[in-house]
């Protein structure tokens, strides 16, 4: 059996949720249908006209990419242009492509993290905040029967972590009062009657976007037709998402070496390097594709290295008085999601009884070459 299309988008959005992306990024389905069965996913870091072949030569249904295929809004789809013939191409082969940019940046485990595990950077936050998902009280109302049922079924759909501490509530006992209307079928009671029933009142925390999947568990595992239960917002605040990583090396080492560790690590043919090869850098920041503007966030997070692609003249003049070296390993070093990307998803299509493949493309997308 083979998933649909909005299956394994809903897989990745499930790891790599939409609400993380930037604002106005260029996002989810671009080309094609989701509604058909994916036997073969490509999963690629540019779609471009040789990764367009690829896909056809292996079969694929989908590919999943982290560039976008379409960045500008289209006045017109003229297959004369390369970009027209690589969506012609895309729609006569049956193709769809699917886009996770810089929400799959800013996931837990997503891009930056790998960038940041693979330079060995001990990660301690972000370099700059793109979300922060809210945090609610759920309060419920159980019968002592079902306190444990109720409780566990909140638990395993996300409620109760605080920190790195799960399963977190807080319980009084109390007496419901409730009197069953006609049509109605109680679990407990009898119709017209007036009850008083020894019931806990269960109070946990969760983040907003899993609220939906929290209440649902709970109305599934309460045994009351109409359960009484509150949420309420919270001040305090949740857990935020952002661009970017920052925190120690495991390893000290000069500019020179951990330049060329960079390399390595992102297996990119060169890097550019701003800064003294003989200092001994320890701490380093790391964001994955275009990071100039994002200089002075590497400074303040006490980076002494930051390593990022496609910096300009004048960022690396502005770096280099600051005191802050940088490694330039290109935007091409975010090749690592193919691999990680596919290696994921295929695992989560495996736990859910799918046969759907899901390979990295093999097609190098890196347009610079040193002479």
């Amino acid at each position: 059996m083979f998933a649909s299309g909005q299956f394994v988008v809903q897989l990745m959005e499930r790891f790599a949720p939409r609400r993380l992306a930037v604002e106005g990024d260029r996002i989810g389905l671009q080309v094609g249908t989701l509604q058909k069965e994916i036997r073969k996913a490509l999963v690629a870091l540019d779609v471009t006209d040789a990764v367009v072949d690829e896909a056809i030569a292996a079969g694929v249904d989908l590919i999943i990419a982290h560039h976008a295929v379409i960045y500008r809004p289209l006045p017109a789809i003229d297959t004369s242009t390369p970009a027209g013939r690589i969506y012609e191409k895309l729609i006569k082969n049956d193709i769809a492509v699917y886009v996770a940019h810089t929400n799959l940046d800013t996931a837990e485990g997503g891009m930056n993290d790998w960038m940041a595990d693979a330079l060995g950077i001990e990660s301690e936050g972000c370099l700059e905040e793109v979300h922060v998902d809210p945090l609610l009280k759920l309060v419920v109302y159980v019968p002592e029967t079902h306190r444990r049922q109720v409780q566990e079924a909140v638990w395993r759909a996300g409620a109760g972590q605080i920190g790195e501490y799960d399963c977190c509530s807080f319980e009084v006992k109390g007496t419901g009062t409730f009197r069953p209307g006609e049509g109605t079928n109680p679990h407990i009671g009898t119709t017209g009657k007036l009850e008083r029933v020894k019931e806990i009142r269960i109070e946990t925390i969760l983040p907003e976007s899993l609220k939906g999947a929290v209440v649902q568990a709970m109305l599934k595992a309460h045994p009351y037709e109409e359960p009484a239960y509150d949420l309420f917002p919270l001040k305090l605040q949740g857990k935020a998402s952002g661009l970017g990583r920052f925190g120690r090396l495991k390893e000290p080492a000069t500019l020179e070496a951990f330049a060329r560790h960079v390399k390595e690590a992102f297996d990119v043919p060169f890097v550019r390097v701003v800064g003294d090869p003989d200092r001994v850098v320890r701490r380093a920041a790391v964001l994955g594709g275009s990071g100039a503007r994002y200089m002075r966030h590497a400074l303040r997070a006490g980076a002494d290295v930051f390593v990022t692609g496609d910096i300009d003249y004048h960022t690396a003049h502005d770096a280099l008085a600051a005191g802050l070296a940088i490694v330039d390993p290109g935007h091409n070093a975010e090749k690592i999601m193919k691999a990680k990307t596919a290696e994921r998803l295929a695992k989560d299509l495996a736990a859910a009884g799918y046969l759907t493949e899901v390979i990295p493309s093999a097609v190098p997308t890196e347009p610079f070459r040193l002479m």
